[in-house]
């Protein structure tokens, strides 16, 4: 079982930067991909970007070269680091996570607002 707690949302000008927190429980963790998701008014939840267990990401095309996932193992974080943020950006963001073993993400946090104003 693995616990996911987003922090760091909040509301800031196009061009600024954000980064958001994502505490996981579980001694296992490390064996988890990792992933960002968000879901704007009226649209489907969309992928951001992942990180594997081996620490290789992958990200979107919409936001590919501003944002960049991290994790920290030892700590049982994960990041999702935003810069030059634009308001299509704004959204309700969520991080994810998903066993080795698995293809589908299985556990996900609260979410946190992100909105980004021009």
């Amino acid at each position: 079982q693995v616990q996911l707690v987003e922090s760091g949302g909040g509301s800031v000008q196009a061009g600024a930067s954000l980064r958001l927190s994502c505490a996981a429980s579980g001694h296992t963790f490390p064996n988890y991909m990792a992933g960002w998701f968000r879901q704007a008014p009226g649209l489907e939840r969309e992928f951001v970007g992942s990180i594997d267990w081996n620490g290789a990401t992958n990200y979107a095309n919409s936001v590919k070269g501003r944002f960049t996932v991290s994790r920290d193992d030892a700590k049982l974080m994960v990041y999702l680091q935003m810069t030059n943020l634009k308001p299509e950006d704004t959204a309700v963001y969520y991080c994810a996570a998903r066993g080795r073993w698995t293809t589908t993400f299985g556990y996900w946090g609260q979410g946190t607002q992100v909105t980004v104003s021009s």
